[in-house]
């Protein structure tokens, strides 16, 4: 055991000094606020502060490496759905430097890349997606630019806006992320430039600001979603369609007055416009969304309701324009998540969830097994710095 203990000491001290600086993200929103936390491998006052004094060198080299891996079977009967298997992993490993101004802020250049394998495949399956980006922080904001990984979002994307399908194909935020937090909740401001105009690709982007503000045990908040599509440059041609939402909502987090991990109830109402150019058509549609999640230890539920009008009336015309889940066409739709963590930790997040959807036509079925690993996450820990569970692709 002493060879083991010296062997993870070495490797902290070789790996983690330039980590243990990055300010952790911690994911404390609606989904996302536990009570326990792992155990770390101790570490002595005097190694603790040899690694504090390198953390504090004003220039750092920075790396990580975060891999997922996602199963999904669907099992779906539905006119707004196919039945599918998806069977995926993403491997995206960074490399970059920081640099701490005599202000205390933090300036990082990151590069690496995003390699997503379709299982069952070949090469001709491979998609490669570049992460390049340069982030400042300073006193809870922080400002990217370039293409960022969604990982750094602090809100997960609603699925009413953001399709796990395409959550799966597009891992990153192209254009910039804005964020401030402080104990007293959070602001975010994303651009996702997602298409640059050709002759065979259309200019295509996504605008969202959303929010949330805390005191004691009530909660509340909203977003703003823009989501245009232009059309190819020429000689091509296609009309400009938008997509606008407009989401405001208040919850209690009840978790101190129950045994559980948490337990968060939440209710909102949603407006939307959708405009096609072409024909000079608008439709408007509005819904509540009601939303309960509780968990205890690695067992939990999540369940959602939309009640209301149909949220992507042109869809059927292009499906680029809306990308949220398609269920979501239904004037009434329910969905309930039982998910098991079959293993959660710092660095690791594995968790199986059985998904019923309703859509007035029948309860429908999908499995998920996604498994997710962060390197930095690990050498924190050897290093003995403390941090919450790591977030689950979708924050179950």
């Amino acid at each position: 055991m002493k060879h083991h203990y010296l062997f993870l000491l070495l490797v902290a001290m070789l790996c983690a000094p330039d980590l243990i600086a990055n300010d952790s993200i911690k994911a404390d929103g609606f989904w996302t606020r536990y009570s326990r936390t792992p155990r770390y491998i101790p570490v002595d006052s005097a190694f603790e502060t040899r690694l504090q004094e390198r953390a504090n060198r004003p220039v750092q080299f920075l790396y990580d490496v975060d891999f997922t891996t996602y199963f999904d079977n669907r099992e779906y009967r539905s006119p707004y759905q196919i039945p599918q298997t998806i069977f995926n992993f993403r491997l995206s490993p960074e490399i970059g430097v920081r640099i701490i101004d005599r202000a205390g802020g933090r300036h990082e250049l990151v590069a690496g890349v995003s390699y997503t394998q379709r299982l069952g495949g070949d090469w001709r399956d491979v998609q490669f997606d570049p992460i390049a980006y340069y982030r400042f922080r300073y006193r809870g904001f922080t400002v990217g630019l370039g293409a960022i990984p969604y990982t750094q979002r602090i809100a997960a994307m609603p699925d009413w806006l953001l399709y796990d399908s395409v959550a799966y194909m597009h891992p990153n935020i192209q254009g910039a992320h804005m964020a401030y937090q402080d104990e007293r909740g959070f602001v975010e401001l994303m651009c996702d430039w997602r298409g640059a105009q050709t002759p065979e690709r259309r200019e295509m982007f996504r605008v969202l600001v959303n929010g949330q503000y805390r005191y004691k045990w009530l909660q509340a908040g909203g977003l703003a979603h823009l989501n245009h599509k232009a059309s190819f440059a020429s000689p091509n041609h296609e009309y400009v369609m938008d997509d606008i939402h407009l989401n405001g909502f208040v919850g209690a987090d009840l978790t101190r007055y129950t045994p559980l991990d948490s337990l968060s109830v939440r209710a909102g109402y949603i407006f939307g416009w959708q405009r096609d150019r072409s024909v000079n058509e608008s439709f408007f549609n509005h819904g509540a969304l009601i939303e309960l999640y509780a968990n205890w230890w690695f067992i939990g539920l999540k369940n959602t309701l939309y009640v209301g009008d149909n949220m992507q009336p042109l869809r059927p015309r292009n499906a680029y324009l809306c990308l949220g889940d398609p269920f979501y066409q239904s004037r009434l739709y329910n969905r309930t998540d039982i998910f098991v963590y079959l293993y959660r930790a710092s660095f690791v997040n594995v968790c199986f969830s059985w998904n019923m959807h309703y859509d007035t036509h029948r309860l429908q079925h999908q499995q998920q097994v996604i498994v997710r690993f962060e390197l930095e996450p690990l050498m924190r820990q050897l290093a003995g710095a403390g941090q919450a569970y790591l977030r689950g692709l979708f924050d179950k």
